[in-house]
């Protein structure tokens, strides 16, 4: 009975055939070496890149254009709670307290390196690469005093910072809102 399910006996003698038609004997597959498949030396230590940090005033830029209005709204849905608003309103200034000090950090590194080669390549007498290297000190000069004037808005709360607090304060008030419209207001009496 169980013959049926073999290919060819221990003589050679082929099976019978399924549905009217013989199998197709399958011809023996060449043995793999252990080798190809399987590492025996050991694992060589993979040295990670060094991806260079941009934390350049469009990160800034790019944190305070973010809609906080929806987020505002979507915390408001999950937990509709005042002290939810204050929690996240701070957690939402230290933010962006942090993306302040990241952005002025990579600046102010970059003007310590650039004041290096603006001093060595002036002692190399490079006279149009140092003009060059100082138009870029007075650019990222530009960019460290708009982060300190975003700095001391938003330890005021005023300006950009101001604006973030309030997009997300009336995305959350949005979503008190729709919570009492659909469990209280659309209710017929």
């Amino acid at each position: 009975m169980f013959s049926f399910f073999k290919r060819a006996d221990n003589n050679g003698a082929q099976t019978p055939p399924l549905n009217g038609h013989f199998p197709n004997p399958t011809p023996a597959l060449p043995e793999v070496e252990e080798r190809v498949f399987v590492e025996t030396s050991a694992p060589k230590e993979q040295v990670q890149a060094q991806m260079p940090v941009d934390h350049h005033i469009g990160v800034l830029y790019a944190f305070m254009d973010k809609n906080h209005e929806v987020k505002g709204y979507d915390d408001a849905l999950v937990n509709p709670d005042v002290s939810n608003l204050n929690q996240n309103l701070e957690a939402l200034k230290s933010e962006l307290i942090r993306t302040l000090n990241k952005v002025r950090t990579f600046y102010e590194d970059f003007v310590q390196e650039t004041e290096f080669h603006i001093t060595t390549r002036s002692r190399s007498g490079m006279v149009d690469m140092v003009e060059e290297l100082e138009m870029k000190k007075k650019i990222a000069q530009g960019h460290i005093d708009k982060v300190k004037a975003i700095e001391g808005d938003t330890a005021r709360e005023e300006g950009d910072c101001k604006g973030i607090l309030i997009s997300y304060t009336r995305g959350f008030k949005n979503g008190l809102a729709a919570i009492s419209h659909h469990h209280i207001l659309s209710r017929r009496f």
